[in-house]
């Protein structure tokens, strides 16, 4: 609505039949973007359609609704949800996922980030994916982007190595994961990664700045790694290393990550790279990708498009 509300925006509209129209389509257009692939999935689960199990072990493939090609083409995220079901009929050392984020897209509101602390349940101080803010030019010319900054799953993770109990290692479909009940809190992890993608649960609860006892949206279940861990100062994943696992909990379902489907602007992508018909095979293709500091040979699963 911001964008809606903006005079610059209006300005070359000379007539309120004009405006009207404008903001007729700017409201369709936000409502089929954040609506309208979870009406059309209940449609076909209405139809008869298999749904989505509610959850499923790491080894465990659940399709999806069919989705008609027609439908699907209509939208990126219903898309990248067959190319996603193609993926986990694949055995799982076939897959190997990949994310894109568009910086052209990108906006700076912070959804994606939103999105993940509500997905994983994280606690202050924790955040998987923050949007940081790179700034070029000097005045008046100034320019200014936003970069958002998950863990990049590399395929040389410098993190892996340095853990002295093997408490995080690399999965076969490249997902670098954490075992929270092996990891002793040493943070060794935390100082190898170059993208200061790990972080340290500290065992805070909002709750804690106002003086309160816990609150009941602090102790809800998270699903991280289809393990459901209720949060208590005493267990993991307090005094453990913490960071993004491409949601690895919900793509093994069926689902694409929450940063994903909450993005306003359709700037991030989720795939198998290893599929040459996906839609993250296609972008990757494209001569404007980039990785972060990728001299150091980490070999990062999330580009950029600049």
């Amino acid at each position: 609505m911001l964008v809606a509300n903006n005079p610059d925006v209006l300005a070359g509209l000379d007539t309120d039949a004009s405006r009207r129209k404008f903001l007729s389509r700017f409201a369709s257009a936000t409502f089929a973007g954040l609506v309208a692939p979870a009406v059309l999935l209940t449609e076909f689960e209405r139809k008869g359609g298999p749904a989505p199990a509610a959850a499923a072990a790491p080894a465990d493939i659940v399709p999806l609704p069919d989705l008609p090609d027609a439908i699907a083409g209509q939208d990126l995220i219903l898309r990248m949800m067959v190319d996603l079901r193609r993926a986990l009929e694949k055995p799982i050392e076939q897959r190997r996922w990949a994310m894109i984020i568009d910086l052209r897209k990108c906006t700076g509101c912070v959804g994606c980030t939103i999105a993940c602390v509500t997905e994983n349940k994280l606690p202050p101080g924790i955040a998987y994916r923050p949007v940081l803010t790179e700034t070029s030019g000097t005045y008046p010319n100034v320019s200014r982007r936003f970069v958002p900054r998950p863990c990049m799953q590399c395929d040389q993770p410098p993190c892996v190595p340095v853990c002295p109990v093997n408490a995080t290692w690399k999965r076969p479909d490249g997902i670098v994961a954490i075992d929270y009940d092996k990891c002793i809190g040493c943070r060794y992890c935390i100082t190898a990664c170059p993208y200061s993608a790990r972080s340290f649960d500290s065992g805070y609860f909002y709750s804690d700045f106002e003086g309160g006892d816990p609150q009941p949206y602090e102790t809800v279940a998270a699903h991280e790694y289809n393990t459901d861990r209720i949060r208590r100062r005493d267990a993991a994943p307090v005094g453990k290393a913490r960071k993004c696992h491409f949601c690895i909990h919900r793509v093994e379902r069926g689902e694409l990550p929450a940063c994903i489907v909450s993005c306003m602007g359709r700037a991030g992508y989720f795939g198998d790279a290893n599929d040459s018909t996906s839609l993250v095979s296609e972008l990757l293709g494209q001569p404007n990708v980039m990785r972060l500091k990728e001299e150091l040979g980490t070999e990062p699963k999330v580009y950029y498009l600049v």
